[in-house]
């Protein structure tokens, strides 16, 4: 079916317009990561070696961390799928979406202090596997990485040219080529320092975004302008199509039969990212006191985008269809238009005109890149570590490492935009993509997470249980949905029901069967296995008196041995991290799952005027939270190293030297490595 015969308005701008943003604004963005990694070269002695490339030298700080996650779980199917809840669902789908998606990257902070504890040197997740279990346990690992990894970014770039198909008129197989091309630029200049810092860049731009269209939506639209009207609005298209499974039909209240089964299809979907290896990725590039409140700022920052974009456009959506101002005006969206994620788009121009389109594409265009950024990364370092140096050539150097992860930066961009484009021809929508994915990967959630929380964890139970699992959730989902539906189809397979499923069954049986295949042998694994086992590349450099020198010279080797002094102290800073993130993840989930949304929905209330009004109180007050501490945390980290590369550039102060103090620290990012800057054992208490 042609995009002629589905969409139902004219494209608002010409494909030049599309093209322009994405080609004009990705090579913005390369020009300008390119000029920063040169400062830091040039001015900051930091050399681009396979550690640097592919873990910072685990020295990233809260604010750029928290930035980081908030970049990664926003890919363009969050914008897209939860303002379409919005519209479908009301206020429930919003709300539902951000809670069955946010408990994972809380949950999270556990494992990634973990693992920051037990292997300090990984460059990846799955080399812990390989020093664990062998073989066999490692490759299945990698796969369902792998797997996720290719999906997501195929997820990217689908729902991103759909977006720009529908506003622009582009050809979508050219844009899923294109998006790429300013991500490999800068990720080949500044490796996954290059995605913190776009990431941090991105991610202010949607927030901006966001704050802007609340505004316009609740309190400046000559169409809507304030939470009364909204109401209204709301109760009159309740009242013209009722939502079927929601309380007396209305779009204002919690008790939605969907609404309910959004949030279950998301804690499932949701813990399929956990398998996504940039997530460690980016915990193990950040510096080990920093881990813990990174991901949980990130979490609770990251709550706002669904919950408050969707409360907006959604809503919007929801609320605006049955006036002349919506564009598809006197006819609703169709069946297409709705899965393609256009409820947004729709909305916005609604709301604001071409300029709406406009800020849509922006959104777009930042949630695909600075997401495909990490999973480029991610997928690199999986590729050149546990494939490459793991099988094909074991005692690669770090310059050989270097070079195979460039080559691999490049081919998975071309790869990934082949698959898109098939997936394009082949009717998969975004939504399909994201809530099923959980059904084929979940299963190795439990296994993983044992991996560094649970040393009797057997090899066997390692490499059943997810195989097991996988398969139960697959029969579990086409069984729900033949059920339901008396047939099985993309159509059938899409529905709420089918999905929940098999992703919770996906995710729940290896709670069952891990530790009962693990009793009939169960393990006494060595943590300080990992510390022996997994070292650092033998190209990196670190700063000692102001010069860069190899790892590996005697100068640097004196300054590791002062910092391994010091790591039983970061193991008890790490422990009291972890614990305090397993009570704030525990404590939140249970807020966000439990006590806010239950009592509501048990109690089938429909939002009066007033009430709807402290809702969207509740919207702005999270939203400049999260717009805050996104924004500016990072920057007062940063102020330091910020002021010292302005002072070298334009006050002569020439490079870099490291006192007995300690007190330089290694780039613009406001890290500070445990290597290149040796911290006394006061700095650690504090």
């Amino acid at each position: 079916m042609s995009d002629e015969n589905v969409f139902q308005i004219p494209t608002p701008f010409s494909p030049g317009v599309g093209y322009g943003i994405v080609v004009g604004v990705g090579a913005l963005f390369a020009i300008g990561m390119s000029i920063i990694s040169w400062v830091l070269s040039r001015y900051m002695n930091e050399i681009q070696d396979s550690e640097m490339f592919m873990t910072a030298k685990h020295s990233v700080k809260t604010g750029l961390t928290a930035s980081a996650v908030v970049s990664s779980w926003t890919i363009a199917t969050t914008l897209l799928s939860s303002t379409t809840y919005g519209y479908r669902y009301g206020v429930s789908g919003p709300f539902w979406y951000a809670a069955g998606a946010c408990v994972q990257i809380l949950l999270f902070s556990v494992a990634a202090v973990e693992l920051k504890r037990k292997a300090p040197h990984a460059q990846t997740y799955l080399q812990v596997v390989k020093v664990r279990y062998g073989k066999a346990v490692h490759l299945l690992f990698t796969s369902y990485s792998l797997i996720y990894q290719i999906i997501t970014t195929v997820n990217l770039l689908v729902g991103g040219s759909a977006v720009y198909a529908s506003i622009t008129g582009v050809n979508r197989d050219a844009i899923c080529f294109l998006f790429p091309v300013g991500v490999v630029i800068y990720t080949l200049m500044g490796g996954i320092k290059a995605t913190f810092i776009t990431d941090w860049a991105h991610t202010v731009i949607i927030y901006v975004i966001m704050l802007m269209s609340l505004f316009v939506l609740y309190a400046t639209s000559n169409v809507v302008g304030s939470p009364a009207r909204a109401w209204e609005l709301l109760s009159e298209a309740a009242a013209l199509h009722p939502v079927e499974g929601n309380a007396d039909g209305q779009y204002l209240t919690m008790r939605s039969q969907q609404g309910g089964f959004v949030g279950l299809v998301f804690i499932g979907a949701g813990f399929a990212a956990c398998v996504d290896s940039q997530l460690f990725q980016k915990a193990i590039a950040c510096d080990p006191r920093s881990t813990s409140m990174g991901y949980i700022l990130g979490g609770l920052s990251w709550f706002t985008i669904p919950f408050v974009l969707a409360s907006t456009f959604g809503l919007a959506a929801a609320a605006m269809e049955h006036l002349p101002e919506w564009p598809t005006y006197p006819n609703r969206m169709n069946d297409y238009e709705v899965a393609s994620g256009l409820a947004m788009p729709y909305a916005a121009i609604a709301l604001m005109g071409n300029g709406g389109a406009i800020a849509v594409l922006l959104m777009i265009f930042m949630a695909v890149t600075s997401a495909m950024s990490s999973e480029t990364v991610a997928t690199t370092a999986l590729v050149t570590y546990n494939i490459y140096q793991a099988y094909i050539r074991p005692k690669a150097s770090g310059k050989q490492l270097l070079a195979f992860s460039h080559f691999v930066t490049v081919g998975f961009a071309v790869f990934a935009a082949s698959i898109a484009v098939a997936f394009n021809h082949g009717g998969f929508s975004v939504e399909f993509l994201i809530t099923a994915i959980g059904i084929f990967v979940d299963s190795a959630i439990v296994p993983m997470a044992c991996t560094i929380m649970w040393k009797k964890q057997s090899r066997l139970a390692a490499l059943i249980a997810p195989l097991i699992g996988s398969a139960a959730g697959i029969i579990a989902w086409f069984l729900t949905a033949h059920k339901n539906e008396g047939t099985i189809s993309i159509a059938t397979l899409s529905t709420n029901e089918p999905l929940v499923a098999g992703n919770i069954m996906s995710l729940t049986a290896p709670f069952i069967l891990t530790p009962l295949i693990t009793y009939l042998k169960p393990d006494n694994f060595d943590w300080n296995t990992f510390k022996e086992k997994i070292k650092r590349g033998d190209d990196e450099h670190i700063v000692v008196d102001g010069r860069a020198v190899n790892i590996q010279s005697a100068e640097a080797m004196a300054v590791l041995a002062e910092q391994e002094k010091h790591e039983q102290e970061d193991d008890r800073i790490l422990v009291k991290a972890r614990n305090r993130s397993l009570l704030l993840a525990v404590f939140i989930t249970l807020c966000f799952t439990i006590l806010w949304p239950i009592p509501m929905y048990a109690s089938s209330y429909v939002f009066s005027k007033g009430f709807f009004t402290g809702w969207v109180v509740v919207l702005f007050l999270w939203a400049f939270f999260a717009a805050s501490v996104i924004t500016l945390l990072p920057i007062w980290e940063g102020r330091g190293p910020i002021v010292m590369v302005w002072q070298r550039m334009f006050g002569g102060a020439g490079t870099p030297r490291i006192d007995a103090t300690g007190t330089e620290a290694d780039s613009v990012t406001g890290s500070t490595s445990p290597v290149e800057k040796m911290a006394t054992p006061d700095d650690m208490k504090a």
